[in-house]
């Protein structure tokens, strides 16, 4: 039954569990706020059944990992944590360390395994038993995980979180454009109307109703030279150009107002639960 790292096994298992990565995780006594170390790895079967996290017990054993089989765990994934059952700081101890080049086969995985069994007394027919059960067969070939049941089972109840995304509705002020406002000056020609007046010299020769009467020689006056002088006027436009107020141009921003629709793919968490067999099992709705 090889035994592969989960990223090993499956590459893209973080969508595999619904985007849970026990990695990280913090390693804790069960029923404590003792830390003693950090989950840095899983370790999953031919079948991709969880069976060990690596835990680094960097805050008991400074630079040791050990294995910690699936059955002494109980994950806590709404505290992000792994309390461990059963485990003492001189079982840690005595634990086989774990290391990158570490071969994973049945040897390996049994002295792993004499570390979390409880402690025995042999038996007159040369086989060890617990309190309760009877230890494994040490034969490699008949050994399957189900006999160390404690040690891999992890039916007991776990708490998991089921995620989801949801859309949050936030606004941005972003540059639009501007605008420049200037002026400039056009020119046109304009034709104006001005009356104007003129002066003129009528000169009118007419006959007299008593032409021919004779008059005196002192009524008749007879001389040479200049006898009216007239001045003539006349109008001339006088134009000139003058400013004048022809308008205002009022410049102001205002907002308005509308409301927009954003879709977006989010995402939800969903329970699945597998069945092997007919086992009863009870769901109970959110609260």
């Amino acid at each position: 039954m090889p035994l592969q790292k989960i990223s090993e096994f499956d590459t893209d298992y973080r969508n595999t569990i619904e985007g849970n990565d026990i990695k990280g995780m913090g390693v804790y006594v069960q029923g404590t706020d003792e830390k003693i170390g950090t989950v840095s790895d899983a370790v999953v079967d031919d079948q991709g059944a969880f069976r060990y996290l690596i835990v680094d017990l960097g805050f008991w054993i400074s630079g040791k990992k050990v294995l910690l089989p699936v059955g002494k765990s109980r994950i806590d994934s709404t505290a992000d944590r792994v309390y461990v059952v059963g485990i003492t700081r001189e079982q840690a101890e005595n634990l086989p360390e774990y290391q990158e080049h570490t071969t994973l086969d049945y040897d390996y995985e049994e002295r792993v395994r004499r570390g979390y069994r409880t402690p025995s007394v042999e038996s007159s027919a040369g086989v060890a038993s617990t309190v309760g059960r009877t230890t494994p067969s040490l034969d490699p070939n008949t050994y399957t995980y189900a006999q160390d049941a404690d040690l891999y089972d992890v039916s007991e109840d776990q708490t998991f979180k089921l995620y989801g995304e949801r859309l949050v509705a936030n606004k941005q002020r972003r540059k639009t454009g501007e605008v420049a406002i200037g002026k400039h000056v056009e020119t046109e020609t304009v034709t104006v109307a001005v009356p104007v007046e003129k002066e003129r010299v009528v000169i009118e020769r007419v006959t007299p109703e008593d032409a021919g009467k004779v008059v005196s020689t002192e009524t008749a006056n007879f001389r040479e030279g200049e006898v009216a002088h007239i001045e003539l006027y006349e109008e001339v436009a006088d134009v000139h150009k003058e400013a004048f107020l022809r308008e205002e141009v009022r410049v102001q921003k205002v907002v308005d107002k509308e409301t927009v629709e954003v879709q977006e793919t989010v995402r939800r968490e969903e329970l699945d639960v597998k069945t092997d067999g007919t086992p009863i099992v009870n769901k109970t709705d959110r609260v």
